[in-house]
């Protein structure tokens, strides 16, 4: 039984996600003014204090689920479970395959969860809403400072290994679907909470055509991003080529 459980079941749109998205909007203008500001050696201590952050909910939450493990939520096979990970270590090491898997990942599905979230269980304060919400606000935040905070940037080749990484990340936990009757990452069926997948046909409808929509998506932001890098670096050599 949780320890904090509160008095009613969570509500989309109630109170508490609303507040929940709230600081969402807060957290993420204050990351990428602090990380404008920030030097080399301040985003660095920074990236990997929030790393561990990250690390330490995921910790909590894991240990949580251990105490009465159950195979529909204990295996860590849900994308956000894989994109948490990946978020501490794209903090950590700022290496660009990681950064771009949560990039695609946090910016796209995972914020997907922060609107029409799947809680489950108790409202604010219950440790499900607690590590859900928190998580996932962390997720998100990720790419945010580290895009237009710290200036990384997604290209073609990033997208081309998210794709790749995704499809297979939607081949291994589909086939565990099946043998263990679980359904991570709602390949097998819709979750029961509202989401954009309720729009998207019935199964094997909706996977597929989520596939195609999000990967054609992540082609849009690929493509912003490599045109909005394209014109920071022409934009001062302007007056240069001017005054010659």
């Amino acid at each position: 039984m949780d320890t904090l459980a509160a008095s009613q079941e969570f509500v989309a749109f109630g109170t508490s996600h609303l507040i929940t998205l709230g600081v969402f909007v807060v957290g993420a203008v204050a990351l990428v003014v602090v990380g404008r500001r920030q030097t080399e050696e301040q985003a660095h201590r920074f990236s990997r204090a929030m790393a561990l952050v990250i690390l330490a909910a995921v910790a909590i939450a894991m240990a949580y689920k251990l105490v009465d493990p159950d195979i529909n939520e204990v295996m860590p096979l849900q994308l956000c479970d894989v994109a948490e990970l990946t978020a501490a270590y794209a903090l950590w090491s700022r290496k660009q395959w990681a950064f771009a898997l949560v990039f695609f990942w946090g910016l796209v599905l995972s914020s997907q969860a922060l609107i029409t979230p799947d809680v489950g269980g108790p409202d604010f304060p219950a440790h499900g809403f607690m590590t859900f919400m928190g998580l996932h606000l962390l997720v998100v935040w990720t790419p945010i400072y580290l895009a237009w905070g710290r200036g990384m940037r997604p290209d073609w080749s990033s997208y081309r290994f998210a794709v790749k990484a995704t499809l297979t990340w939607a081949a291994v936990t589909f086939t565990f679907n099946v043998l263990a009757g679980t359904n991570y990452g709602y390949l097998n069926r819709k979750p029961e909470a509202a989401s954009l997948m309720d729009v998207l046909g019935p199964w094997p409808v909706y996977p597929i055509v989520e596939i195609l929509v999000v990967s054609g998506v992540w082609a849009l932001m690929t493509l912003a991003s490599q045109r909005g890098r394209r014109e920071i670096e022409v934009t001062p050599a302007q007056p240069v080529a001017a005054a010659a």
